[in-house]
């Protein structure tokens, strides 16, 4: 995108700018200890206008950086769904890894939910971005008295990780400045025919598309 393009020039103008102005106004200094008043008045207002100048390049190089941050969606994994029978398919998950995990659902529609932490734009701008773990995946009826008493098929999604983000969200009171929120998000789609998936995570939670055909 082409607000993406000019972040890192922003932030190296900031950096240049105010290191600039931090030159000028020790140089207005030294006029002042010579005592020079117009060199002195000439070089601390440049200065000044540089350190400005250099504080609105960063404001802006970092606004465009959270924001780009806070809209972007990524591929979780891809689904590869197959009907075997009438309320009953095969999916196959496939991370971006090479991971696969097959499944076998009963239902009408296939269900996969997350937990999500949000974090605030301050930590998206230091490269924390939205976190989420895989948490479900099931088979969804469409019919309420169905989901009540069909049969039901629930598969998990959780990985083993050395270090739990969620478990420490909970733990730890002061990393919760970071985080704007933490909440679950799920999303189905039905299944009439054998169709290619993306699962995608957004800062908004979880979807499904179909893929694209690779050219």
């Amino acid at each position: 995108m082409p607000a993406d393009l000019p972040t890192p020039a922003l932030i190296v103008s900031a950096m240049v700018l105010g290191g600039l102005g931090v030159l000028v106004l020790v140089a207005a200094l030294v006029a002042l200890v010579r005592v020079r008043p117009i060199a002195f008045a000439f070089r601390a207002l440049i200065g000044l206008l540089l350190l400005s100048l250099g504080s609105i390049a960063g404001m802006v190089g970092l606004g465009i950086q959270g924001y780009r941050a806070l809209t972007r969606e990524d591929v979780v994994a891809r689904l590869s769904v197959r009907p075997a029978a009438p309320q009953r398919f095969f999916v196959t998950v496939r991370y971006p890894d090479g991971r696969e995990l097959p499944f076998e659902v009963a239902g009408d529609e296939v269900y996969v939910d997350a937990h999500i932490l949000k974090w605030k734009p301050i930590a998206n701008i230091i490269g924390l971005h939205t976190a989420y773990e895989l948490d479900r995946l099931q088979g969804r009826y469409q019919d309420i008295k169905q989901e009540r008493v069909a049969e039901r098929t629930v598969h998990s999604l959780r990985q083993e990780r050395p270090v739990d983000l969620f478990g420490m969200r909970q733990r730890y009171d002061f990393i919760s400045a970071l985080y704007d929120a933490e909440y679950g998000s799920a999303t189905f789609v039905p299944v009439t025919k054998p169709a290619e998936l993306e699962l995608r995570i957004s800062t908004t939670g979880l979807l499904m598309r179909e893929a694209k055909q690779q050219p």
